[in-house]
């Protein structure tokens, strides 16, 4: 898979601002919106906030949304399909299942919850076919469990599902996955302060024609060079509650990475940034990786999403500034994250 940064398309289709997916037979825009957020659970989010923050994604090129039923239990799903819905020219749409799950076993992911949860996101997006569905970060031997994917096989043959991929947690679990032919998507944490997907995961989904949606590329905001140590996050963020990984894996807040930690490494990679924002930074670093598909940056306001969309036609890093970053995370980040996902 290409990943030119040109502005004509190139044989495999991909443009400066969009890259194929040969699984999917789709292109997809490389900077998406993740739409975690719009389910209110990073702190408040009105309503009309949250629509108004698809809208003005989608104004400013996006053309694929990340969504999950468990996004303020089907808020964000069903915020998605509204927004979708009225525009005139549908947003590709990616969903999840499996987070509710509970307890969240590998003998809960059977055929019969398997649709349930599935039917429950057509009716909260208000589609007959779901673009993607991913299995949401299951326990690691779902991946080899081939009943759930002959599941998957057959609501692609029903016309319920154009396709389905996976989330995943570990380098691991993606390798598994990438193998089974059916997968057409791998979505993983892949940011300045997680380079391990980029030994063996990366790699194997180019070679196989599988696409990778790399989300929290800003390490749950740490990247975006806005915090400080005297930071405090709502006590219904994550950011609050799940730093030691009290409610799900630690490794989806601020990357896995000690908060004082991540601030070191933050100071240094303001310098490699130079006149640039940090996020773009990040952001761009993400979207410079050969590759990788599509970026998921969430938004909670028009405005962050203008400025996350806007990074797709930002000027490409130098290789100066790329090798300033692999030594940052070899420096602070690596000892701590890189031999656990």
């Amino acid at each position: 898979m290409s990943d030119t940064t040109s502005t004509t398309s190139d044989p495999t289709g991909d443009t400066a601002t969009a890259r194929h997916v040969p699984r999917l037979g789709r292109d997809l825009s490389v900077v998406g919106l993740g739409c975690w957020q719009l389910g209110a659970d990073w702190g408040e989010v009105s309503e009309s906030d949250a629509s108004a923050t698809v809208v003005a994604a989608l104004d400013a090129g996006v053309t694929f949304l990340d969504t999950a039923d468990v996004y303020g239990d089907g808020r964000s799903e069903r915020i998605v399909g509204a927004v979708a819905a009225a525009r005139p020219e549908r947003p590709f749409v990616a969903t999840k299942a499996g987070r509710r799950a509970d307890p969240h076993v590998p003998e809960q992911f059977t055929e019969a919850n398997l649709r349930a949860w599935v039917e429950r996101s057509r009716q909260n997006l208000g589609v007959d076919t779901l673009d993607l569905v991913q299995l949401h970060c299951p326990p690691s031997p779902v991946y080899s469990d081939d009943r759930v994917f002959d599941v998957l096989d057959a609501l692609v043959d029903e016309g319920v599902l154009a396709a389905y991929g996976v989330s995943v947690e570990r380098c691991d679990e993606a390798l598994t996955a990438i193998a089974r032919p059916g997968v057409a998507t791998v979505q993983i944490i892949l940011n300045a302060f997680r380079l391990k997907p980029l030994d063996e995961v990366v790699p194997a989904a180019q070679e196989a024609g599988v696409g990778i949606i790399a989300r929290v590329p800003l390490a749950s905001g740490l990247l975006s060079g806005r915090y400080d140590a005297s930071t405090t996050f709502a006590e219904n963020d994550h950011r609050t509650y799940n730093r030691e990984g009290q409610a799900f894996d630690v490794g989806e807040t601020f990357s896995g990475v000690p908060f004082d930690v991540g601030l070191r490494a933050v100071e240094e990679l303001r310098e490699v940034a130079g006149e640039r924002p940090l996020a773009e930074l990040a952001l761009r670093w993400v979207v410079d990786t050969p590759g990788v598909t599509t970026v998921i940056p969430g938004a909670r306001n028009p405005d962050q999403a203008r400025r996350n969309a806007a990074v797709m036609t930002s000027a490409p890093l130098t290789d100066d500034q790329r090798r300033a970053v692999r030594e940052t995370y070899d420096r602070h980040v690596r000892p701590v994250v890189h031999d656990r996902w």
